[in-house]
């Protein structure tokens, strides 16, 4: 099988030749790749990884403000600048546009992107190139993620508390844009899009960062609203959500979702075995590398181990598993684990 087949036969819980991979990695984790490899190697190749390929729109809207070097700015307005740690450099956001609204008159008067910011006429082309040989992925439909940076992380987590009337108004006119902008997107590659995200992030460390009441209530409808969407052209459902989210997987299941990433098996209800047995026989899953102590702080053996551990977990009956890291490789992972990690699923995965 090529990895189109693969990654393919496995989204649909068919038979594979072994267990399709992905990498999600920091850009210094990718240049400390080709410090080892080379300049000029092609690091997925020679690791064996399967991944996705992805399109997108090009953006033609009013021109962005200039912003100050380390600093950037997207369409919505909200300003992000590079903050280093010591384990790589991160844009965090430290100005959301909206966080200051308190009326419906307010939220009216920010000037809401449209579709016609963004020109689809080129996606077919570059469609039809880039899924030849993998799995073609576009589009990223998340209403609590983008409530979170427009209205900032504190204010979205209580706006369906203090105003649900505002919280509503919001959503569906973040919503209504979403939608419009993928639909378009979704006519203009038509019959080629292979996986588009509807994706979240509900799951903290220790549990879920809302009620699932709330997610019921405001969440909800728009997500699916964006998998029927998804399911109009023929394509599958990726979920992300991160964390310990279980609460919120009956829901998401019973809507549709096709793939689960990333599965954080060290937060409470994400036990593998589990979620294999009660939800194997209609989603796939992607991830579940363990990323915050195995990849990083291991060794390249304790690293195998772990490829095998969520192996026999997610693939018991063949298939069904995308083999990835729970996050993006950080840049503090050595490369002989990244190495180990790809050597083991290539050789223990096979069937």
């Amino acid at each position: 099988m090529n990895s189109r087949e693969r990654v393919l036969a496995a989204i649909e819980r068919k038979p594979v030749d072994r267990v399709p991979t992905d990498m999600w990695a920091t850009k210094e984790l990718e240049n400390k790749l080709l410090g080892h490899f080379g300049a000029d190697a092609n690091v997925q190749d020679i690791l064996h990884v399967d991944g996705f390929s992805s399109v997108e729109p090009s953006y033609v809207g009013p021109p962005l403000p200039a912003v100050p070097e380390g600093e950037d700015i997207d369409f919505w307005g909200v300003r992000r600048r590079r903050v280093e740690y010591a384990t790589g450099a991160y844009s965090e956001i430290y100005h959301s546009p909206l966080q200051e609204a308190k009326t419906i008159e307010d939220l009216e008067r920010y000037n809401w992107p449209t579709a016609d910011w963004f020109d689809c006429s080129n996606m077919r082309a570059a469609a039809q190139e880039a899924r030849k040989e993998k799995v073609l992925m576009c589009g990223y439909m998340a209403p609590f993620y983008a409530h979170n940076y427009l209205r900032g992380l504190e204010q979205s987590l209580i706006d369906p508390l203090l105003d649900s009337e505002l919280t509503h108004h919001f959503l569906d006119r973040l919503c209504d844009f979403i939608y419009e902008h993928h639909r378009r997107m979704f006519e203009a590659c038509e019959g080629l899009i292979d996986v588009a995200q509807v994706t979240d992030d509900y799951g903290s460390q220790t549990g879920p960062l809302i009620s699932l009441h709330v997610f019921r209530e405001f969440y909800k409808p728009h997500l699916q609203r964006f998998i029927r969407l998804c399911k109009d052209f023929g394509i599958k459902v990726f979920h992300h959500d991160d964390g310990s989210m279980r609460a919120f997987l009956p829901d998401l299941v019973e809507m549709g979702i096709d793939i689960l990433n990333p599965i954080q098996w060290i937060c409470p209800g994400m036990d593998m075995v589990e979620l294999k047995s009660e939800f194997g026989d209609r989603i796939s899953f992607h991830g579940a590398v363990e990323n915050q102590r195995i990849l990083p702080f291991g060794t390249p053996e304790e690293v195998r181990a772990e490829v095998r551990h969520c192996i026999d977990a997610f693939a018991s009956d063949g298939t069904g598993y995308i083999l990835a890291p729970c996050h993006n490789i950080q840049a503090n992972t050595p490369v002989e684990n990244v190495i180990a990690m790809y050597e083991e699923a290539h050789q223990y995965g096979r069937f």
